[in-house]
């Protein structure tokens, strides 16, 4: 069998505070989570995910992260990836507005020169909080070219609506919106995702199933799905990885990126995708394929990983 480490991936869908290494969350006096233990709720996931990120106060700690993420990811065969980062919130508490994304973007710098992989950041704000917030991750992305998306992540039963100026402004500077809806939240969500929020991406998505007249919709507008199996079972949103709805939605012609949330490596999701859903090699190709194309590199870039990717799957 093709090892899956060596196929030629990009990864959509991954939050940098949630890759931190058990052995860095120590380093930096925290306690790493149970690895592969589920999470109670969303909340509890939450608080977890708060308790790193308030380990990261010094510039060093924000460029390690970023290199150590960038070394990973290549282990894994990522070429290229979108990680997630929610500067804007950081920076409010560290009290300074830039330094959390500039020491990240150095990190990461520094990791595509060691590690051969190509990176790019979404700013992501919680639903929860004010416009204000997202108004500083817009000024943000505008003023540094490696910073792609913004979005909205977080509780989705607070609506896209109040954000809805910072969406028509981010669409005039040329800032791509990518938001979560679909995963805690109903059709409902990606609706607005796509009305409110003029989303290029969906993060999740999992629930479009319930609706046909969206599925219908997503397909015909080739509107892609970032689907993190593993994350959705180990939030218990999902009671299994063999009841994940990721085979129904490829079967239903909707357009499915393989992802990890964070939680785990991507080879191992896509091993999972091999074992429990019964991928051929050719479908797992197919899906990293999708993955390139549904991101905002250069073209050059998908081309290229786009033909790595056929000369695995001929090897």
């Amino acid at each position: 069998m093709r090892d899956l480490r060596l196929l030629p991936k990009a990864h959509l869908h991954t939050h940098l505070e949630s890759t931190v290494r058990p052995a860095t969350i120590r380093e930096l006096g925290g306690e790493p989570p149970e690895q592969d233990r589920p999470f109670r709720d969303f909340r509890e996931f939450a608080d977890q995910r708060a308790k790193v990120r308030a380990l990261l106060r010094e510039p060093g700690h924000f460029r390690r992260i970023a290199e150590e993420f960038c070394q990973d990811e290549a282990a894994q065969g990522v070429r290229y990836a979108e990680v997630t980062f929610t500067a804007a919130a950081h920076g409010e508490r560290v009290g300074d507005p830039d330094m959390p994304l500039e020491a990240v973007l150095e990190g990461l710098a520094a990791g595509a020169e060691r590690y051969g992989i190509q990176t790019r950041v979404i700013l992501d704000h919680s639903r929860r909080r004010p416009a204000e917030r997202l108004w500083r991750s817009l000024k943000l992305a505008t003023r540094h070219p490696q910073v792609i998306a913004i979005g909205l992540a977080g509780d989705e039963s607070h609506p896209a609506a109040p954000f809805a100026e910072v969406f028509r402004a981010a669409r005039e500077a040329g800032v791509h919106l990518v938001h979560h809806a679909g995963e805690t939240a109903g059709p409902a969500s990606v609706r607005e995702a796509l009305t409110v929020g003029h989303a290029e991406r969906i993060g999740h998505g999992i629930r479009v199933l319930e609706d046909p007249d969206l599925v219908a919709e997503l397909r015909e507008r080739h509107v892609p799905l970032e689907v993190c199996p593993s994350s959705n079972v180990l939030l218990g949103l999902v009671p299994s990885l063999a009841e994940h709805p990721l085979p129904c939605l490829v079967e239903a012609g909707l357009t499915v990126t393989l992802n990890t949330d964070g939680e785990t490596s991507l080879a191992a999701e896509y091993q999972r995708a091999r074992e429990v859903f019964g991928c051929s090699d050719a479908e797992l190709a197919d899906l990293a394929r999708a993955s390139v194309e549904c991101g905002f590199a250069p073209a050059e870039v998908k081309a290229r990983v786009c033909a790595e990717i056929g000369r695995w799957l001929s090897g």
